[in-house]
């Protein structure tokens, strides 16, 4: 799974957000019908909804806790007030998907141009 950490490289987030790490489970996020992947760069009308996240493995007696950020407010350029949480979930069992773990925050800042998120798991 190292693979899928070159694209949070590439774009600092590790570094800035997160230290290195070494992927021990995966999930998916999808926004309405689209899956996205670490790198992707989006519009801030395709996100402007909770996504879809579902976590593939563990077991239901495994909880993770999900936060979702946005790592160069207010955009890649000019980034001075870095770091945006959107929002927390805490307590999902594993296998299962975002929506069954307590839901703490979800916040939208003005943006201009495309938008990048960081999804990170914690067990």
């Amino acid at each position: 799974m190292a693979r899928t950490c070159e694209p949070l490289v590439v774009g600092r987030v590790i570094g800035d957000v997160l230290d290195n790490f070494i992927p021990a489970i995966k999930m998916t996020v999808t926004y309405n019908t689209k899956q996205v992947c670490n790198g992707h760069e989006l519009f801030p009308s395709a996100v402007n909804s909770r996504p879809r996240v579902e976590i593939l493995g563990g077991d239901l007696r495994s909880f993770f806790t999900l936060v979702m950020t946005d790592p160069d407010v207010p955009g890649p350029s000019d980034p001075y007030l870095r770091e945006h949480l959107h929002w927390i979930v805490t307590d999902i069992p594993g296998t299962t998907d975002a929506t069954f773990g307590k839901f703490s925050k979800f916040t939208i800042v003005e943006r201009l141009g495309l938008i990048h998120r960081s999804f990170c798991m914690h067990a």
